[in-house]
């Protein structure tokens, strides 16, 4: 029997077509993705769903689809995606990350033309019958400071551009490293230098704890005077009200905004200011990138129901069936050693070493290797998944090696991840008992047995007396309860480790008093992601 698709949002008629011609059922029902009602009462008969941005596949409309195996996302963004409910009843969410890529960066770079001439105000103002010839003095992009704070696929392509049009282009991304900085003709600096430096700021980062306000009034404050800033990228990266005083003091001389905080966005702080050009997030709206996403989750769904081939899931490993099941709790594993020691850095990557021991190095080292650099990269950027994340590695100059040898040790298998940086190499090794429950097994060479959990703590220091009571202390003050704590030490006197595993992720005072004992020489919070 084929499998059934239905097609929830509007996708072109090549994209349906290739469907049928791969021998899958499929209805095309571009309106019902908007009426939550007849598509619960629907939903059912299908193996799969495909989608743009209309249809809200919730906890409580996945309810109903009792025989949907996959989602197809039409797109990069699942916002509209309850991926945990989807996870739990085995439905696979794929998206397509990469299909509009250039349509983006070429909006940033029209945004930026736009506001460097003001051309929506200058174009009004004619249409009008006036003829203000005097009143639009523009400036020229050529040999003008272009400031990206995120350069990795679209920010890349906008660097690129941007030196085509002979800016100057300097570039702020922790994992950007000076090698890949250098063969792409942009100056690696730190934030507040592309600050000081920029005549233009565009942002290409995703929305994370870390770059929400990425452009604060603080950091506005220490941009250079007559600055124009476009964020084509996520609502939230820039303090709209911020940024619309400093608009109106005259600071920033323009700005060109395609997202918001709120969307879809009936009012702004920037609506209706002067040289202040806004645009319906469009960024991914032309035809070639409507059509391209299209194809690409048409081919992508029709692998996996037909075959079982997984491509740009965001939940599930690119693995065959047959190795699924027995390399699911090491890719777990693999994707925790990563996340440690993406969670453990702030500086550039330069590369990424994967030591694999034992029965664990004949299995597929590739999807393996995928789940570790996912791991590390998670840390900056929540949506990177097992397909995209060695992509993303690559164009950023991330070195990833990989090393296998026979059984050397205590265990069966292990995995060993050892990232570097221009300053230090951290590593960490772990394991997977039979119980299928991942461990860490090693950190800094200092052997452990810690078991992983969602809320971890990580504390180092002097091999000295009153450690365990500091921290058990402290967190019970705090409200805090440790659920397995596991310590370990180079040799009496020396280094030590503490890893504690925590009912509940820590907060900011917690960790300040942790720290206000003076016993630590690092306290780290660390979140692995739920079994």
């Amino acid at each position: 029997m084929a499998p059934k698709v239905l097609v929830s949002d509007e996708l072109s008629e090549t994209a349906v077509q290739i469907f049928r011609d791969r021998g899958v059922e499929v209805d095309y029902l571009p309106k019902i993705g908007k009426d939550k009602d007849a598509l619960a009462e629907i939903i059912g008969k299908y193996d799969g769903l495909a989608i743009r941005s209309a249809t809200k596949a919730t906890e409580k409309l996945l309810e109903k689809a009792t025989n949907l195996k996959v989602i197809g996302r039409a797109g990069i963004g699942v916002d509209n995606v309850d991926i945990p409910a989807a996870s739990k009843r085995g439905i696979i969410v794929m998206n397509t990350p990469f299909g509009n890529s250039i349509t983006t960066a070429e909006h940033a770079i029209a945004m930026m033309f736009a506001v460097a001439r003001q051309l929506p105000e200058a174009s009004e103002s004619t249409h009008s019958g006036k003829w203000e010839k005097s009143r639009f003095m523009g400036v020229e992009l050529f040999n003008k400071t272009l400031g990206v704070i995120g350069a990795g696929n679209i920010g890349g392509i906008v660097c690129d551009r941007a030196l085509g049009l002979k800016m100057k282009v300097v570039a702020y991304d922790p994992f950007l490293s000076e090698e890949r900085a250098k063969q792409t003709g942009v100056t690696k600096v730190e934030l507040d230098e592309l600050l000081a430096k920029a005549d233009f700021i565009t942002l290409h980062v995703p929305l994370t704890d870390k770059t929400k306000g990425i452009l604060n009034a603080e950091n506005i404050a220490k941009t250079k005077p007559g600055v124009r800033i476009i964020n084509c990228a996520r609502g939230g990266l820039v303090d709209e009200a911020a940024l619309a005083e400093a608009l109106k003091s005259g600071h920033v001389a323009g700005a060109a905004f395609d997202v918001f905080e709120v969307e879809p966005a009936k009012e702004s702080p920037l609506f209706g200011l002067p040289n202040v050009v806004v645009t319906p997030h469009l960024g991914a709206s032309t035809t070639e990138a409507q059509e391209n996403v299209a194809l690409q989750v048409a081919e992508q769904m029709s692998d996996y129901l037909l075959t079982g081939a997984v491509s740009n899931a965001l939940n599930m490993p690119s693995v065959t069936a047959e190795e699924a099941a027995v390399m699911g709790p090491w890719l777990k594993l693999a994707g925790h050693l990563g996340a440690f020691v993406g969670q453990m850095t702030d500086e550039p990557i330069k590369a990424i070493n994967v030591l694999y021991d034992g029965t664990v190095a004949k299995m597929n080292l590739a999807a393996l290797n995928a789940s570790v650099i996912a791991g590390v990269m998670k840390a900056s950027n929540p949506d990177v998944n097992m397909v995209s994340a060695p992509i993303i590695a690559k164009e950023r100059g991330i070195q990833v090696s990989t090393t296998s040898q026979e059984k050397s040790g205590t265990f069966d298998a292990y995995i060993k991840v050892t990232m570097v940086t221009e300053t230090r190499e951290r590593s960490i090794a772990g394991t997977v008992f039979s119980d299928g429950k991942p461990r860490f097994i090693q950190v800094k060479g200092i052997n452990i047995d810690a078991e992983v959990g969602e809320h971890m703590l990580y504390t180092t220091n002097n091999d000295v007396p009153g450690i365990i009571g500091a921290l058990g202390t402290t967190l019970g003050q705090h409200g805090v309860n440790i659920a397995n704590f596991t310590l370990g030490r180079s040799s009496v006197g020396k280094d030590a480790i503490a890893i504690l595993y925590l009912d509940e992720p820590l907060d900011g005072p917690t960790l300040d008093a942790l720290r206000d004992t003076g016993l630590f020489k690092q306290v780290r919070p660390l979140e692995f992601a739920a079994a």
